[in-house]
């Protein structure tokens, strides 16, 4: 009795529910805009590809992007060897106008820059490649699906949200083997045959309205994720052999592209209160809808007839049929949403924060002789600065015929000053997290124990990120920094084990001990995080005296100081239950806030993680 069969069967529809995309992608790259495929690679990831390329007519181009493709390889460029053997500019075509019409596999996607990833999504808007540049100008058609290869196994790095958004479909394949792999129904034929019929593929507004209504109701805010949905709806008519998208196309497209984007899970009506419940109003009858009729007024002969139960046509559709399409729609979603991101919606509060960049959470900084190469500028190898010698004969080669002409003996390659460019560099700062943590009251010390978890949950983290954590605690009178700046675990375990609690509550002094020890990592150019946790009720002032009045009004000064200098900063209410004083200072500071009634050390971990991933596009 080991559920053998029920697993085999949860497992099949899981895996064909990741295959579904690739097969809508192989239909409508352009349309669908491409797959964002979640998985380490291995056996899984290939057996998904593999489907991928069997699925694609013959003739589709299937092109590989890796990280490091420079500018001129992927939107195309002077073709060196060919301009200097020629004497003449000669363009060489990038891997994305030889894609048109197919699908760009994109390498290690969760690694691309910002800039790489904008340059790649002018493309997918425009569906063409303008190139005026080396005394070049060329505009060729690009219009191509992606498959983001995401590598990526925690939150330190993500798709930058322009891509992602893009993107139809977000598959995630952990947990999936390839022996478990089925077999999509459909060949290259069958998407052959699906691509013809797709522009004759109609959608009622029925339709349409459906899909928006779950977009809304799942807390999908983008636009442009909602016409991936009606176009992955078409895409699904099409392939099923149909000219009019259906209700099983708009549930799918529903399941597939709205439901992983979803940050909130709406209730339903069985599950509302009653005060919020929609009031169902009486049939208007003819009496209601005239009432100042009297019945001696009104004609006997004028009254309608009764009318028979028993005469009345009823509904022969099941119960489940009965339901508007838009609920029918919503219960499907609701249905597919993983237990992960139900409970993740539940702890922040009923609604994810939206991600506005990628990347690690330190700030990115220009350096001209260390980090990772971002490109080249124009200027002279001095001062430590390193000569790009492709960059330099590419930005010479365009004069090479006029300057032979104009010099006296003949040199094989005349590179002047102003050709010279120097190879850009961009560093990624240190980051540190500050935990600020209200040690006051009985009450404190249960979180403190959950402060003093999540801190070495976080340094776990730091052995890879090379990240820092600090600690200050405040309680009586003042505040006082209980773990300098530190990767080591032992000390953060021996700073953490002898922290006392109880006394007042100098919310001030500790906001402000948070935002100095922060200014002054940023002045040293590192990136810091400020994690406040405390109920927001102060009632020590910043002089040191009690009443409370005073304390809240040195509290929200010290609030907006943190506001001004724009710290990436999270507000965990440490309250029974979230209480307006404390959404009102965080609030004040601009923070993420985050009620923690019931979380544990795990749970402060993943905000911490998921502040640091929604605002690291502040200190760029």
């Amino acid at each position: 009795m080991n559920g053998g069969p029920m697993q085999t069967h949860e497992t099949t529809a899981r895996w064909l529910r990741a295959l579904l995309p690739a097969a809508l992608c192989a239909l409508d790259p352009a349309g669908c805009g491409g797959v964002r495929l979640r998985a380490q690679a291995g056996p899984a990831r290939d057996a998904w590809l593999t489907q991928l390329r069997a699925l694609l007519p013959p003739g589709t181009p299937l092109r590989r992007i890796p990280l490091d493709a420079p500018d001129a390889r992927l939107l195309g460029g002077l073709d060196l060897a060919a301009t200097l053997r020629a004497g003449r500019p000669v363009a060489e075509r990038g891997l994305l106008v030889e894609a048109h019409g197919g699908v760009v596999l994109l390498a290690m996607a969760e690694r691309i820059s910002s800039a790489a990833a904008a340059r790649l999504t002018a493309v997918m808007d425009e569906g063409v490649v303008a190139m005026l540049r080396d005394g070049l100008e060329t505009r060729e058609a690009a219009e191509f699906g992606v498959i983001a290869l995401d590598e990526a196994q925690g939150d330190d790095e993500n798709l930058p949200a322009a891509l992602c958004d893009r993107l139809a479909c977000i598959v995630e394949l952990e947990g999936l083997r390839a022996g478990d792999c089925p077999q999509l129904p459909f060949d290259a034929g069958h998407i052959a045959a699906a691509r013809a019929l797709l522009p004759t593929v109609s959608v009622s507004a029925v339709a349409i309205q459906s899909l928006g209504a779950a977009a809304q109701a799942f807390g999908v805010d983008s636009l442009r994720a909602f016409m991936l949905a009606v176009r992955t709806a078409r895409a699904a008519a099409a392939l099923d052999g149909r000219d009019q998208v259906g209700e099983p196309d708009v549930t799918l497209a529903a399941q597939l592209v709205l439901a992983p984007r979803a940050t909130q899970c709406p209730v339903s009506a069985a599950e509302a209160p009653a005060d919020v419940q929609p009031d169902v109003q009486p049939e208007m009858t003819p009496d209601a809808a005239a009432p100042d009729r009297t019945p001696d007024s009104t004609p006997a002969e004028a009254a309608p007839p009764p009318v028979d139960a028993a005469d009345e046509p009823k509904d022969e559709r099941p119960a489940d049929l009965q339901q508007p399409l838009e609920d029918r729609v919503l219960d499907a979603v609701r249905a597919v949403l993983s237990p992960d991101l139900l409970a993740r919606i539940r702890l922040a509060g009923g609604r994810l924060p939206r991600a506005r960049s990628a990347g690690r959470s330190g700030a990115l900084r220009g350096s001209g002789q260390r980090g990772r190469p971002v490109g080249v500028r124009k200027g002279r190898p001095v001062a430590g600065l390193r000569l790009s010698v492709i960059d330099t004969l590419r930005a010479a080669a365009p004069w090479q015929a006029l300057r032979r002409r104009q010099s006296a003996p003949a040199t094989r390659v005349a590179v002047r000053p102003e050709d010279f460019r120097v190879v850009r560099y961009r560093q990624r700062t240190q980051t540190t997290t500050i935990f600020v943590v209200d040690a006051s009251g009985s009450s404190a010390l249960h979180r403190l124990g959950e402060a003093k978890g999540a801190v070495e949950l976080l340094l776990a983290d730091c052995y890879v990120r090379r990240d820092r954590v600090a600690v200050i605690a405040f309680r009586g009178t003042r505040a006082e920094l209980l773990l300098p700046p530190t990767r080591s675990l032992v000390r953060a375990k021996r700073s953490l084990a002898g922290l006392p609690g109880g006394g007042g509550t100098p919310l001030a002094a500790g906001i402000e001990a948070g935002w100095s020890l922060a200014d002054a990592l940023r002045r040293q150019g590192e990136t810091p995080t400020l994690v406040l946790l405390t109920d927001g009720r102060g009632n020590v002032a910043r002089d040191g005296q009690g009443g409370r009045a005073q304390a809240e009004q040195d509290a929200q000064a010290a609030a907006r100081r943190v506001r001004a200098s724009a710290l990436r900063t999270l507000f965990i209410d440490t309250s029974p239950r979230p209480h307006p004083s404390a959404q009102s200072l965080a609030a004040g500071m601009g923070a993420l806030y985050a009620p923690l009634s019931a979380a544990d050390a795990q749970g402060i971990s993943q905000l911490v993680k998921q502040a640091g991933a929604a605002s690291a596009g502040q200190s760029r």
